[in-house]
């Protein structure tokens, strides 16, 4: 275990907020972290007029309560060694455990929010380990797996048993988030499906806040996750793969490579900022497709390959094959229909 709190005992709040932790702190669960961490950095130091967590409040509504102390755990000392120069300037109230998941679920208190982020194929092996059910008892667990329903989850760590009201039975409550790889950036664009029954208001505020510190946040039937799954979790290797075939052209006809990538990095961003202000895509490429132009002879190119047509495909084949993981499974690719 690496403590970040100097030396301090790790384990109590101390009636400063709740707990934050993440199981299997991988790149996605560091940029939350650091997301959360940095945001509550910008938001000023302590004043006479405090939060329940300490924190003043001067220009964002901030949920009643929001974490304070924070535990990360993972599998190696690599990890650890990695989180720990990632956070460690950011914060004090960071404790990192190493395979210890049952205790660090324990560490969070009896309000702590857990983040379940390790890789969709483990969940089964680190929900059904002993202890784990009775350490996540009360507790919110916001899952950011690809493929995972809620209903999955709840399978794996309480059978199937009908009681779905957390606060009737010693059951903790599941979210499912799905942010994407531009969290690094606070660029995500993070998917929260509704629960039912709906969250209480402060915990739908304190879910919907930590995401926001990475990026949009959406909220989506659950019956919609795996078509955002397709287009949100993988739309980024989708557009990559897109400008990385117009920068091949671009270099064909003679630009140089760093040239060429750059300016269609940046054309891609400025058109998606001008989409996110109001203008619609067809609009928008009207206005560019003057008669007779360079433009229109390219578009046509386009129509010919049957671009359109085949990006539709691209998101429409990926939520099925997420669809597919979900349900557990495997070689989703081996045949393709």
């Amino acid at each position: 275990m690496t403590d970040l709190h100097n030396g301090k005992n790790s384990g109590r709040n101390e009636g400063r907020g709740m707990t934050l932790t993440v199981l299997g702190c991988g790149t996605l669960g560091t940029c939350i972290l650091s997301g959360i961490l940095s945001s509550l950095s910008d938001l000023g130091r302590p004043s006479t007029q405090q939060s329940l967590s300490g924190f003043s409040t001067p220009s964002e509504d901030l949920p009643e309560i929001v974490p304070s102390r924070f535990i990360a755990c993972v599998t190696s000392s690599e990890s650890a060694k990695r989180i720990e120069k990632a956070l460690s300037t950011l914060t004090k109230d960071l404790t990192i455990f190493q395979n210890e998941n049952v205790r660090s679920v324990h560490e969070a208190g009896e309000a702590g929010v857990v983040l379940l982020g390790c890789k969709p194929q483990k969940v089964k092996s680190i929900l059904s380990v002993p202890g784990m059910r009775d350490a996540l008892q009360g507790k919110l667990l916001i899952s950011i797996l690809a493929g995972v329903p809620v209903a999955q989850i709840e399978h794996i760590l309480y059978g199937d048993s009908t009681e779905k009201n957390p606060d009737l039975g010693k059951r903790c409550r599941v979210v499912r988030a799905l942010p994407n790889t531009a969290s690094i950036l606070r660029e995500s664009m993070t998917v929260i499906a509704t629960s039912t029954p709906p969250l209480p208001p402060n915990l739908d505020k304190l879910v919907t806040w930590m995401f926001t510190r990475i990026g949009q946040v959406r909220q989506v039937d659950p019956s919609h996750m795996d078509v955002c799954t397709a287009l949100c979790g993988s739309g980024p290797a989708f557009f990559s793969l897109f400008m990385e075939a117009i920068t091949d052209g671009a270099v064909a006809m003679g630009l140089p490579r760093i040239q060429a990538q750059f300016m269609a990095a940046q054309a891609m961003k400025g058109t998606a900022a001008m989409v996110l202000s109001g203008e619609h895509p067809a609009i928008l490429r009207d206005k560019v497709s003057t008669p007779g132009g360079c433009t229109i002879g390219g578009l046509l190119v386009l129509e010919e390959g049957r671009v359109r047509g085949t990006a539709a495909r691209c998101v429409t084949e990926a939520t099925v094959k997420v669809s597919k993981l979900g349900r557990g499974e495997q070689d989703v690719n081996g045949t393709r229909s």
